[in-house]
């Protein structure tokens, strides 16, 4: 034991003596005297004790997690989402009121389609699968409309209701039949006021599983038909302005609609400079309109035709 004692002393010492010796300047070599100071100067430079540095107190972890959760809802509002940004382009592009006036009319139409097993099964099952594909569509924009508008609150699951019906539209068999009549009630519960029941639906538009092209590009082709009848001269423009406005207005979102990711050929440079070329013919359109430009808004209808004609021979499906 007293060996032990007698080393731990001798280490103890050796190790003091190489400190020293490590703070004991090179023999020849000066330095600096280390600096002092009063307690007057350091006054107000430092405070007296942590206390007074923090007179609200010391922060907790907690605390600190709150902050940064704070910073960080902040940070979101004031860069918005690509959601926020695609809701605030819709409403740039079609108006509530066009919307909803469309929503009837194609609600109508499909009514006079899905009437009977047999006229569905020879061949009324095509024209349930746009009616539904376009009802989708527009229940989407609204779910995604930052403006107010009928319907937005039971939106999403009318769009996922009638987009997965529009899906199965592609023969008319029995089943898929009496899925069509389902919707056709859902539809008369939405337009009447007595709703949906309530049922689990994604807030994000995935429109790989909204709508198909080839039904959209139908129904556009039917627009800008009509768009041409109505608009055959400044006159007729004149007089049918009401009706060729909510078409262009149409136009102007399917042209982006066309474009979202999910879509076909979404991605493909020249295709979506195609689909926004309609959409910048159709807003021309409603430009000419509110200016009282009619003879622009004939143009324009003009232009969304050749735009249309030229995507349809490169992408038609």
């Amino acid at each position: 034991m007293r060996s032990l004692v007698l080393v731990s002393l001798v280490l103890i010492g050796g190790t003091v003596v190489r400190l020293a010796l490590a703070e004991t300047p090179p023999k020849g070599e000066r330095r600096a005297a280390a600096p002092t100071f009063s307690a007057d100067q350091l006054e107000g430079v430092f405070f007296p004790s942590l206390d007074d540095a923090l007179p609200s107190g010391r922060p907790t972890v907690a605390a600190v997690r709150k902050s940064a959760s704070e910073m960080k809802a902040s940070l979101a509002e004031a860069s918005p989402s690509g959601s926020r940004k695609a809701s605030e382009g819709w409403i740039t592009l079609i108006s509530a009121a066009s919307l909803e006036d469309e929503i009837k009319k194609v609600k109508l139409h499909y009514d006079s389609v899905v009437t009977s097993p047999g006229a569905f099964k020879s061949g009324k099952y095509q024209d349930a699968r746009l009616d539904l594909s376009v009802l989708a569509t527009l229940f989407a924009i609204i779910s995604d409309y930052s403006g107010d508008v009928r319907w937005k609150d039971q939106a999403p699951i009318a769009r996922d209701l009638l987009g997965r019906t529009a899906s199965n539209c592609k023969s008319g068999d029995s089943q898929v039949y009496n899925e069509a009549k389902l919707r056709k009630e859902d539809l008369q519960k939405l337009v009447t006021g007595s709703g949906l029941d309530e049922r689990e639906s994604n807030q994000q538009n995935q429109w790989d599983s909204i709508a198909d092209r080839s039904p959209l590009m139908k129904y556009s082709e039917s627009l800008i038909d009509a768009l041409a009848s109505d608009a055959t001269d400044v006159e007729a423009v004149q007089a049918n302005e009401d009706q060729i406005r909510r078409r262009a207005e149409l136009l102007a979102m399917l042209g982006e609609v066309f474009t979202k990711e999910g879509m076909d050929d979404a991605g493909d440079e020249d295709y979506e400079a195609l689909s926004r070329a309609m959409s910048e013919a159709s807003k021309s359109v409603i430009s000419g309109l509110d200016s009282s430009n009619y003879e622009a808004a004939r143009r324009a209808v003009s232009d969304i035709r050749t735009s249309c004609t030229n995507c349809h021979e490169q992408y038609r499906s």
